[in-house]
């Protein structure tokens, strides 16, 4: 699993090519300035929920860590119990090779739903944003550790044109600096680092205190219960991004309610 990162970015490097000669990039971009008025992602993460945190409850089918976490994952429903279940947004993998998600997943939650979506990808490329709006994503995951600062920069200048929102992820200090000079506002601070995924709990509390003014924070990897969230709200977080403790519970929606409680 070391530097499996590497691996992934061959691959998506790959997948747009191909995109690419399906769907002219030009084409793709008037389809995504065309999908109307973006659910807000960033406002509804700036302040704690009824229970004092926010969820952003993921569509998780698979990982390469894990291996197959729910093959018969329906979209459409699991979107329907997070949404019942007191979730603030939907965080959904896009990525087929190795997690088994898919566009159409994005468009089946977006439509059972009424919270708004991440699309959840290894960005690489513009066109992978345009991708997501022409779907109908209202926000998308940005990670530091695989774009230089000028590509951060430009994708989260296009994002404000297309109207998305996005959550910047970072995993060690010197991604926060980079975030930090880019003015990044929501902050994803995962707790997995994706070169060997080996994950630690503690990365997010220990970061948090990194953040520059008004920025946001939002824990992600290796969240598993009530008693995880009581510890890192401590270190100062209210929002966390959770997907295979959820998605392998019985009751999705009763398990967030038990992890807002």
């Amino acid at each position: 699993m070391t530097d499996f990162l590497t691996k992934i970015i061959e691959t998506k490097k790959e997948e747009v090519l191909a995109a690419r000669k399906r769907v002219p990039e030009q084409r793709l971009r008037q389809e995504a300035e065309n999908t109307g008025i973006k659910r807000p992602f960033e406002a509804v993460l700036e302040k704690p929920g009824p229970y004092g945190a926010n969820i952003i409850a993921e569509i998780k089918r698979a990982s390469p860590s894990k291996g197959m976490i729910k093959e018969d994952l329906d979209a459409e429903v699991f979107a329907r119990h997070y949404e019942a279940g007191g979730a603030a947004a939907i965080s959904v993998l896009t990525d087929t090779p190795y997690f088994k998600g898919s566009l159409e997943d994005l468009v089946a939650a977006k439509r059972s739903s009424s919270l708004p979506v991440l699309r959840k990808e290894f960005i690489i490329s513009t066109y992978q944003i345009y991708e997501a709006a022409a779907a109908g994503a209202d926000a998308v995951l940005l990670i530091v550790r695989i774009l230089s600062p000028k590509q951060l920069k430009e994708y989260m200048q296009l994002c404000r044109e297309l109207g998305l929102g996005a959550l910047v992820e970072i995993h060690d200090p010197k991604e926060v600096e980079t975030a930090v000079d880019c003015q990044a506002k929501i902050i994803g601070i995962n707790n997995r680092d994706l070169s060997s995924f080996h994950t630690d709990l503690n990365v997010a509390a220990r970061t948090v205190a990194l953040l520059g003014p008004g920025q946001v924070p939002v824990a992600a990897s290796g969240i598993h219960s009530r008693e995880d969230i009581q510890s890192l709200k401590k270190a100062g977080i209210f929002n966390f991004l959770i997907g295979e403790s959820i998605v392998r519970s019985e009751n999705p929606g009763a398990f967030l309610k038990s992890l807002l409680a």
